[in-house]
């Protein structure tokens, strides 16, 4: 699925990824390639990218929204911080 995670500053990722795991205001979920239709209210907490089976990326979040539409998942956050 395609993954665009964006800041009101700049564009954080683009990309083919197998899913991300979202920190959701109610709790926290995964969506995978070929996910249904979805938006949901992002809080704060830990987004994970998964690249592929050997490869993620982990993110800390301070909030925001994601849209799953035609397997193209477009994250909208206040900031991210890389962790390592």
């Amino acid at each position: 699925m395609q993954l665009d995670i964006l800041t009101p500053e700049h564009k954080i990722y683009s990309g083919n990824v197998y899913g991300v795991q979202l920190p959701g205001i109610e709790g926290s979920f995964e969506i995978l390639d070929r996910h249904a239709p979805i938006i949901a209210s992002l809080g704060k907490g830990r987004m994970k990218v998964i690249i592929d089976k050997n490869n993620t990326e982990v993110y800390e979040i301070s909030g925001g929204f994601v849209e799953m539409v035609n397997n193209k998942a477009s994250v909208l956050i206040e900031d991210a911080v890389a962790v390592n």
